[in-house]
């Protein structure tokens, strides 16, 4: 009798539809997130914690395309939030490490660790979950920040009651060390440790929400030995928030951590006389640019400076300092196109912004962009399959018969050949024939 294959006598979808009837947070399957606790990080940040389910923990720690301790520094979820009897997907920056302590529950917040909401409960009243219902341990809980603007995150942060649940895919991206620092290597690390090969110093630049994937990227960085300097730009006041009392942790424990929190209001924060992002200021910082690399995170005009910045610094052996950046946004996708039309784009083959004319092999149209090509087909009243429309649910991919694309949040360029792309993170460099 053969070995090897066999059928499973009843199917774990099943199990999984039986399941989710006898409560929503059971599943075998599918991660799941529920909403436990709220705490204000800053002025203009909210911190979500959630408690997840088995099928989170378990595929999360068994992953062998994520850190067996959970996840990097730096990575993020989606999340499925029901509104109004529609589903919206967003991706979320994850606050911290796994298996770690946040810092605001380090030295016994008790007056925190009192209040179930873990808010502000003048400012916005929520229903409070029962105590047994909640984790046992501070480790096992997802944290993620948001901005409480926009639809989605204005729900997440006011109008969701504690207990909801919500649909979460695994954690996820490259703003990582290991992807950046090892990236031929990146889908064989097993032990974070395995970093301190590279001890290179590193540099992260943040502008207001975009700090939120730093708490995370810079713990580790610390840990494996790297000499770290942070700068965050912010229009709000940084006043005594738990953010602040972390860099302070973070610089008293590590003496190769600086910090410099610039409020743009504030001239005596300011870095080489300047509220903004300049090549004076990154000299400013006496780093050894050459070897440094930059982890930055904002909207398009802290990028676009970012690189203008960079273009003015020179560097021997006709190396460029925009080659050490690596970039997230958590600005709508249309912003990308800010982004590129700002740079000085003098590389060969680099994007400008030329309309290049797209072909729909399937449907025997056409259609003019110098934006992404989902954005350039419904600006041409042509509907296109899509999704999240940042580059991470994959429902807008589709084939390329043939031209050179670039993905705006990598900066690749594709070769002119048959491949796979997604049309929401992808712009024409040349004349481009989709099969649609």
């Amino acid at each position: 009798m053969t070995t090897g294959y066999r059928p499973e006598l009843i199917q774990r979808a099943f199990v999984d539809f039986i399941s989710t009837r006898l409560h929503p947070f059971w599943s075998l399957t599918v991660p799941k997130l529920r909403l436990i606790a709220r705490r204000t990080l800053s002025d203009d940040l909210i911190a979500l914690q959630f408690e997840p389910n088995r099928a989170f923990k378990q595929q999360v720690f068994s992953s062998s395309d994520i850190s067996h301790d959970g996840w990097h520094g730096g990575q993020h979820i989606n999340i499925s939030i029901l509104i109004d009897g529609i589903y919206h997907q967003r991706y979320y920056s994850l606050v911290g490490l796994p298996q770690q302590p946040l810092w605001w529950h380090e030295g016994g917040d008790k007056k925190s660790n009192g209040n179930k909401d873990s808010f502000d409960k003048d400012s916005i009243h929520r229903d409070s979950i029962d105590e047994k219902s909640q984790p046992q341990t501070i480790t096992s809980t997802i944290t993620i920040a948001v901005k409480p603007q926009g639809l989605v995150s204005d729900y997440l942060s006011k109008h969701a009651a504690l207990g909801t649940i919500f649909n979460s895919s695994l954690p996820s991206g490259e703003f990582t060390l290991a992807h950046r620092l090892l990236e031929q290597q990146a889908s064989q690390i097993n032990e974070p440790l395995s970093l301190t090969s590279l001890l290179i110093p590193l540099l992260f630049i943040a502008g207001g929400s975009g700090i939120t994937p730093m708490p995370g990227l810079i713990t580790q960085a610390l840990q494996n030995g790297h000499q770290v300097t942070l700068l965050h730009y912010s229009r709000t006041t940084f006043g005594k928030s738990p953010l602040q009392n972390q860099w302070q942790q973070l610089s008293a424990k590590y003496p190769t951590f600086i910090y410099h929190l610039i409020h743009t209001e504030d001239p005596s924060t300011y870095i080489a006389g300047s509220r903004h992002l300049s090549a004076k200021t990154l000299i400013a910082l006496k780093l050894p640019l050459i070897d440094t690399q930059i982890f930055a995170c904002g909207s398009a005009t802290l990028l676009s400076g970012l690189y203008r910045a960079c273009d003015k610094i020179d560097l021997p052996h006709g190396k460029q300092l925009r080659d050490n950046i690596t970039i997230e946004s958590f600005s709508t996708i249309e912003n990308f196109d800010h982004i590129l039309s700002t740079i000085d784009n003098a590389d060969k083959g680099a994007v400008t912004a030329e309309v290049k004319t797209i072909y729909l092999h399937g449907r025997q149209r056409q259609f003019n962009s110098s934006t992404t090509l989902l954005l350039g087909a419904e600006s041409a009243g042509i509907r296109l399959n899509y999704g999240c429309r940042q580059g991470i649910c994959q429902l807008c991919r589709c084939n390329k018969i043939s031209g050179r694309v670039k993905n705006i949040q990598t900066g690749k360029i594709s070769n002119d050949g048959y491949e796979s792309i997604q049309t929401c993170i992808n712009v024409a460099v040349t004349d481009v024939v989709l099969d649609i």
